[in-house]
């Protein structure tokens, strides 16, 4: 077990490893839409690509993630085989978002050896990730655009 201190120290050394061998500019927030955002996510069980859907406006985030389940299939079978798509995804803090995402079990922040697993599924997962939004992006940007 690590002390508070030490894993902040190890998730600080991780995320500028990461930064070092994979040097690029991600998209994450940068979506030009609210509370739409693409993150990166590791700890001690397992690592996460995921698109977090937060709208505080109930509407739209029911529209985004309804344009976004519409697409699914063509996630799944050009992009990323095994995403997870889930509505209403409650996070510790209670709030409700709708979060779509891939990810690895059995692996952990903590162990150096899985590091260069977790930054090869995260450049990957993210890449494709990314392809997806930017093919489909004007869709997906478009409230007026029903699904």
């Amino acid at each position: 077990m690590f002390s508070k201190e030490e894993a902040q120290k190890i998730k600080r050394e991780f995320w500028i490893t990461f930064a070092e061998k994979y040097p690029r500019k991600w998209m994450l927030y940068n979506t030009k839409i609210k509370d739409f955002s693409f993150k990166f996510y590791v700890d001690n069980k397992k690592a996460m690509v995921a698109l977090d859907i937060e709208s505080k406006d109930e509407e739209h985030r029911k529209i985004y993630f309804e344009k976004m389940e519409s697409l699914k299939t063509i996630l799944k079978e050009e992009y990323l085989s095994d995403v997870i798509f889930e509505k209403n995804h409650q996070l510790e803090n209670g709030k409700i978002i709708s979060k779509i995402w891939v990810e690895i079990d059995n692996i952990s922040i903590n162990n150096k050896s899985s590091w260069t697993t977790i930054f090869e599924f995260f450049s990957k997962k993210m890449d494709l990730f990314e392809q997806f939004f930017y093919e489909y992006e004007d869709y997906i940007k478009d409230l007026d655009i029903n699904t």
